[in-house]
């Protein structure tokens, strides 16, 4: 009620409920709420001059939405209701539908106030009424949200119906009854949660949280969905933005197996980089009162059990980050022992050299040298082109051999780690010992990374170097088709430049 004379304020207060929720309007239009203080000590201070509302004081509230659809032809149907009494400062957490331990009747008085108030302002599409209800059973409107609700999700999935696809049917003019939707053939089955994850820190009064997600893998599963945006490995949370992550909705039979469920899905979420509120929500999860449906406004308040979180210990990122200091920088562990490595010489064959004196001879004519190897398949390349190169393959017989030590088997056994100067060392020996190879794959796949990375060497003097020493047989490199020589995907412009 409101009433504006102070005197009848008073007595009018003493005839109401002792526990009431004062609202004082000044004269100079500043309000300020009183909760449960004496009336005559509002009006003396005030000297009379204030205006009071005067509510209801109720205590385990409630807070019920009334799922709502109505078309151009009038028709309303409720898609029953959610429990949005999970709150913390006025902001949803988790979400429940149909709300639990509610009575039948109570429903039905419910839904049908919000029915019937949408039939009255002739109200079209979807829309939410709230309700506040009391532990007896009674409930109080709130407002009516005239949109689509971040947790209209959970109604979906009880009951089947695609809320954006029915709003744009409507919008498009096609009735409720046309599309197939009256209201006895909307019955819920089971119950669903919605948890909001947000990058917000709960050990630190939930404050943003912002960077760089370095890691983000979802736990997904039967009876497990998500709703997501910007929610990848790399993205950058920003703080301009609502820190809402994503939204994970289990749907299961009963209330206690879709909680275990979303459980589940959350522990198998794996976010690296920013801080996420999952260890509150597992928190939530775990309390038998919300298991069982026991739930007010004040859940979260009276509950301060729920901050208290078991530090995450991110075995496997620190694993990660260890092994990749190790790989690049070396280990920074002392040694056992104060030897130093041995120093060991390898061995390098000599290069065979024919000293006939035809050899010789020729080396005297100008021709070949007795240090030159023996011919190969790239001279057939070289000289008559690459038809007459595919026509001596096809010709020969026996199998041809290609050898991959100097790139594949290099970089799978030692990391590709061997400098130009010992693999040009051996250069020499391969060509006169092995100039019959169809080739040698000696580059591509991690080399030239490597090269530049870490030996802090040109991958192409590298080549032109082997090529002086191995003239006689065909190199070969191992070229990918999306990320050519690198560890990502180009565009097919840049690998054509690569070539």
């Amino acid at each position: 009620m409101f009433i504006p004379a102070a005197q009848s304020a008073y007595r009018t207060l003493r005839k109401t409920q002792p526990r009431v929720r004062l609202n004082a309007i000044f004269k100079n239009g500043y309000s300020s709420k009183v909760e449960y203080k004496p009336i005559r000590s509002v009006l003396v201070a005030n000297r009379g001059e204030i205006a009071i509302r005067v509510f209801r004081a109720c205590t385990e509230l409630g807070i019920k939405s009334v799922q709502l659809l109505g078309d151009k032809a009038g028709n309303v149907v409720h898609l029953y209701e959610r429990d949005c009494s999970v709150q913390r400062r006025h902001q949803k957490v988790v979400e429940i539908a149909p709300a639990p331990r509610l009575p039948i009747e109570i429903r039905d008085k419910m839904t049908e106030a919000a029915v019937r108030l949408a039939r009255h302002v002739g109200y079209e599409n979807a829309g939410t009424v709230e309700f506040l209800c009391d532990e007896s059973g009674n409930f109080y409107f709130i407002e009516v949200n005239a949109r689509l609700q971040v947790e209209h999700t959970v109604t979906e999935e009880i009951t089947g119906i695609d809320l954006v696809q029915l709003q744009i049917r409507v919008a498009e003019g096609m009735t409720l009854p046309e599309l197939g939707y009256t209201q006895d053939k909307i019955v819920p089955r089971g119950y669903a949660i919605q948890c909001r994850v947000t990058t917000e820190d709960p050990a630190n009064d939930f404050q943003p949280n912002t960077g760089r997600l370095e890691v983000f893998r979802s736990g997904e599963g039967m009876g497990i969905r998500l709703d997501s945006a910007s929610a990848y490995a790399g993205a950058i949370i920003s703080p301009y933005y609502d820190s809402l992550l994503v939204k994970v909705i289990s749907h299961a039979s009963d209330l206690q197996s879709s909680a275990s469920k979303m459980n589940r899905a959350l522990r198998e979420f794996r976010i690296r980089g920013v801080k996420t509120n999952i260890p509150f929500l597992l928190n939530v999860l775990e309390n038998q009162k919300f298991l069982h449906g026991v739930l007010d406004t004040y859940f979260i308040d009276e509950h301060p059990q729920l901050f208290k979180f078991k530090p995450s210990l991110n075995r496997a990122q620190k694993l990660l980050n260890y092994m990749g200091e190790v790989l690049v920088n070396g280990p920074q562990t002392p040694l056992a022992t104060t030897l130093k490595p041995a120093l060991v010489s390898p061995h390098v064959p000599e290069v065979p050299l024919d000293l006939s004196p035809e050899a010789i001879e020729r080396e005297e004519r100008g021709e070949a040298k007795v240090t030159e190897p023996p011919k190969g398949l790239r001279e057939v390349l070289v000289c008559e082109g690459p038809e007459a190169f595919a026509k001596e393959v096809r010709n020969r017989k026996e199998l041809l051999l290609m050898d991959t030590t100097f790139r594949d088997a290099h970089q799978s056994l030692l990391a590709t780690r061997v400098r130009s100067h010992d693999l040009l060392k051996i250069s020499p020996y391969v060509a006169h010992k092995f100039n019959n190879l169809y080739s040698l794959e000696n580059w591509g796949g991690a080399t030239f990374d490597v090269a530049l990375r870490f030996l802090h060497e040109c991958p192409w003097e590298r080549l032109e170097e082997m090529r002086k020493r191995i003239p006689n047989i065909p190199f070969q490199m191992l070229l990918r088709g999306a990320n050519a020589v690198g560890y990502t995907s180009y565009p097919d412009k840049r690998g054509l430049q690569v070539l």
